[in-house]
């Protein structure tokens, strides 16, 4: 029997260690630096907190891997994965310290993933946060080829005494929203059900949009730190944020709400993206599923009084009050 080694068992040492190298290459274009940035374990200074709490949160992209993949796009997903993370952590107040990738393949095709980190970096200077460090796997016989998945995580910092919980949320409080850039990473599963039922295909150009059908569901995720950062620094009182994700403007907005406080949405104070429109009637979907299952236009939403409010709007231009909050049961109608 010949003598076998692990590149004939289909991981490749040597290719991941340039990879390795690639990405410490890449980071240092990055403002903020890590301590030990490839060690067995990286680090982010914490300075100038009195009471910090650490806060965490993990995320990835889902199924919208499947259309960068089909179409061999992959920086845009990086971008999506910072963007997932970042946005999530940062509806509590914390500062962002430090962000980490998980990628797993059954081979490592350099060309791809070397895109992916582009995107991640990419992400990464948005959210003004280090890339800390990550892990890629190679693993044979698990992935077939060509596919690849990616979770991310990000660590941030909050003083204890401001920390934003929702708790102060009361009646006559009002709902701002923040515009998404489209789809977002949410949805992906019955979006690609929708364009595969109806036969439409990736390339197909869109002249209502002037882009075609790939390059709208490859719009990133946009990243909200440089707003939400803004508004912290500047001491206005934000009661509470959310980031539309998974479960829409309901799913999302109620996870932030006390008891006896119910949030009511107004259609109608949404700016329309069309996007939606159009995926709406291509599936005939039903509206309470596309706000069930979409952000549908509205990608991070903030609660707070009406004073600080008029504050909010004048510092983000392109902000808008779509909501209010009144007193019942404990829930979000869309009006």
């Amino acid at each position: 029997m010949d003598r076998l080694t692990y590149k004939q068992a289909g991981v490749d040492i040597e290719k991941a260690e340039s990879f390795v190298e690639f990405i410490k290459a890449k980071t240092k274009e990055l403002k903020a630096q890590a301590i030990m940035f490839g060690s067995f374990a990286s680090g982010v200074p914490l300075e100038g907190y009195k009471r910090p709490v650490i806060m965490m949160t993990t995320d990835g992209v889902g199924t919208k891997l499947k259309v960068a993949q089909q179409l061999n796009i992959h920086h845009t997903v990086g971008i999506d994965l910072v963007a997932m993370n970042v946005n999530d952590l940062i509806t509590s107040g914390a500062e962002p310290l430090g962000f980490m990738d998980y990628i797993a393949t059954g081979k490592l095709d350099l060309n791809i993933l070397k895109k992916v980190i582009e995107g991640i970096v990419e992400g990464c200077k948005l959210a003004q946060v280090p890339l800390v460090g990550g892990e890629t796997a190679e693993m044979p016989d698990f992935y077939p080829e060509g596919v690849y998945d990616l979770a991310g995580f990000c660590v941030g910092v909050c003083e204890e005494n401001k920390l934003i919980t929702g708790k102060d949320i009361k009646p006559g409080d009002v709902l701002i929203g923040l515009p998404s850039s489209g789809f977002h990473s949410n949805g992906y599963s019955l979006l690609r059900k929708v364009i595969e039922l109806r036969r439409v295909d990736y390339e197909t150009y869109l002249e209502d949009f002037n882009r075609t059908v790939g390059e709208i569901l490859l719009e990133p995720t946009r990243i909200y730190w440089k707003e939400v950062k803004t508004l912290l620094e500047k001491g206005i009182q934000i009661k509470g944020m959310a980031h539309i994700t998974g479960g829409g403007i309901p799913g999302n907005v109620i996870r932030i709400l006390p008891e006896g406080i119910r949030v009511v949405v107004e259609e109608r104070s949404i700016p329309v993206n069309p996007i939606f429109q159009w995926v709406q009637k291509l599936g005939n979907i039903e509206k309470q599923e596309m706000f069930r299952v979409f952000n549908m236009g509205v990608g991070f939403v903030l609660i707070s009084d009406q004073t600080n409010a008029e504050k909010i709007l004048s510092e983000i231009p392109e902000a808008f009050i779509f909501g209010f909050v009144k007193s019942g049961e404990r829930s979000v109608e869309i009006a």
